[in-house]
């Protein structure tokens, strides 16, 4: 009986490491925390501001309370029970502006990107289909022209011995 000898943990750590989404994986989450920092900027400096243009603070103080009376010192609740729906209003623009952005300047022409590259593939196997094709059209009309030749050229080269069973 011969034992299977499993991968050790380190070989398929490895394995596991080396494939391709790991890496993307890992660069897409770099990338996404540095590109927070500048969503982040872009929504408490000009969004929140906009925003609370129309009402009269900025859009991190907007809140209301269960239980009265609602005393907030230093982002602690001293009395009452707050509600800070405007930093959660906050973070949910951060979202959409940051999925936008990811979208419309990573997702989408990447997907087009590939599009193309499919498609090309797909004309590239096309064309080598439409090669093989004709050199077996080739292969067979060189064929056809030496049976010819064969049969025009020597009626007895050894073909009349095949009858006899």
């Amino acid at each position: 009986m011969s034992e299977k000898k499993e991968p050790s943990v380190w070989q398929g750590f490895k394995a596991f490491l080396t494939r391709g989404n790991v890496v993307d994986l890992a660069v897409a989450v770099v990338i996404g925390a540095a590109f927070t920092s500048v969503v982040n900027s872009v929504v408490k400096g000009v969004i929140n501001p906009l925003v609370g243009a129309f009402g009269t603070k900025d859009l991190d103080h907007y809140s209301s309370c269960l239980k009265d009376p609602c005393v907030v010192k230093n982002g602690e609740a001293v009395s009452g029970i707050p509600i800070m729906w405007g930093s959660v209003l906050s973070a949910t623009l951060s979202f959409l502006i940051t999925a936008a952005v990811v979208y419309f300047l990573m997702v989408l022409p990447m997907s087009k990107y590939l599009a193309k590259q499919t498609a090309r593939q797909a004309a590239k196997e096309g064309t080598q289909e439409v090669i093989e094709v004709t050199e077996l059209e080739v292969l067979k009309e060189i064929r056809d022209a030496l049976v010819a030749q064969r049969g025009a050229g020597g009626g007895g080269t050894g073909q009349s011995g095949g009858d006899a069973r």
